[in-house]
This record gives structure tokens, sequence and C-alpha cells, in this order.
């Protein structure tokens, strides 16, 4: 999706920006939006933004920086905690449901995130890691300063990525389980570097990269009830 340069520097988004549920900001700046009676050239305007900013920020999960939200919150004649829903407090339990995910509705969840978590058994015991990731045809691929399978080919892998809004108490969290093993081609180890964004989460050259192939695929998501 196109989108205009803004006028300032703002927050960067999330790293792919296909039709993805939006973001709890998001949907909260539209209906304070419409509240008003702005239109999105009207909001950019008085934030000092650009309108296609104020487009994606309303229709993709992305997390703007203190200093936007602030100027956000004052063009909308509101809080920032009105905007981030702190003020409303979590729903109670009774008004959540809970919905089991497809394997496709996963994949898509997942190609919204960069962050998740790794668990794998240790000759000291059972550990969980943060991990940048990237989809790619189908598994999982992430990056570390050592290798992941330890020299094991096939060597089974717990990955699991969440998003939790604590101030609504919506989110979901998927799990992916299935062999790994290091990438070592280096034309392959190139094609993944060229793609993914920075280094790795816990710091370091990250050279070395593993590939998840999941055997088991499953996800559930956290939302309001109907009424």
């Amino acid at each position: 999706m196109h989108r205009e340069t803004p006028m300032h520097p703002e927050p960067h988004a999330p790293r792919r920006a296909p039709a993805h549920p939006r973001g709890d900001v998001g949907r909260r700046v539209a209906a304070r939006r419409h509240e008003l009676g702005l239109s999105r050239e009207d909001l950019a305007l008085r934030a000092g933004s650009a309108p296609g900013y104020i487009q994606y920020l309303e229709e993709q999960p992305a997390t703007p920086g203190v200093a936007f939200l602030l100027r956000l919150a004052d063009a909308l004649e509101t809080t920032v905690p009105a905007l981030t829903g702190a003020a409303a407090g979590p729903p109670p339990a009774e008004l959540l449901r809970t919905v089991e995910l497809d394997p496709a509705a996963c994949w898509a969840l997942l190609d919204t995130h960069g962050v998740g978590r790794i668990a794998r058994q240790t000759p000291d015991g059972p550990v969980v890691l943060p991990v940048n990731y990237l989809v790619t045809d189908g598994r999982v691929a992430f990056r570390s300063t050592t290798p992941t399978s330890s020299g094991t080919a096939d060597a089974d892998l717990a990955f699991e990525a969440d998003h939790i809004d604590e101030t609504s108490g919506q989110g979901w969290s998927v799990l992916l389980v299935g062999p790994v093993h290091d990438v070592t081609d280096p034309a392959a180890v190139e094609r993944l570097a060229a793609r993914a964004d920075g280094g790795p989460w816990t710091g370091g050259e990250g050279s070395h990269w593993t590939l998840l192939a999941p055997q088991r695929v499953t996800g559930r998501r956290i939302l309001l009830a109907e009424p």
C-alpha cells in the first residue's frame, strides 16, 4: 500500500503491511476522529503528520511513539490514556471469549510480527529464548549467534509468538512445533539476511540461521464476547 511521506518522522511501523486486523490504538483514533467529524486530512493537519500515515495508523497494527501520541491526543481533544485504552481498564473476564485459530489464520498473524520465542531442551534443562523471525514458504526462519540445532539435524523445537493488549484483555497466541535444521548454504543465508530487519533481538552478529518446518500449527485468539 502506498503511503505519503510524513511531514515529521514517525515511529517505525510493523515490518509488513498486508490486510491484517488493525491495532487497538488505530481503532480508537478512528472512532474519536469520527466523533469530532474530522477527515484524515483534517487530523493530519492538526497533528503535523500526513494523511497517509493517519490511514496506516487506523488500518494496521501500528504502535506510535509517545511524542506522536501526545500530538495526536491534542489534535483529537483527548488524552493519551484514552487513545491507548489505559483509561478504561480491562473488561471483566466474563465478557471475553477464546477462539481457536486455523493454520491459515495463525500464519497471517505470524506475518505481522518479528519477535517470538523458541523453547528447547538443553543438557541443563528446558530453555526459552527470544528471537527475531521471518516467515518464508510455510516455515519460520530465525537467527542467533550460535547454531540452534547444535549440529543435530531435524531436532524438535517449539516456537511461540503472541500479542496481548493488557488494557482490553484481548490478544492472540500461535504455537508451532516441528523439526529444525541450521541453514548452511551461503546463498540461502544471504537471501534470509537480505529480508531481515536489523540484527538479532538479543544482539550480536547473528550469522547462524535456523529453519523450523512445523508439523503442528495451533493458535487462539481472545476476543470480546458478542452482545
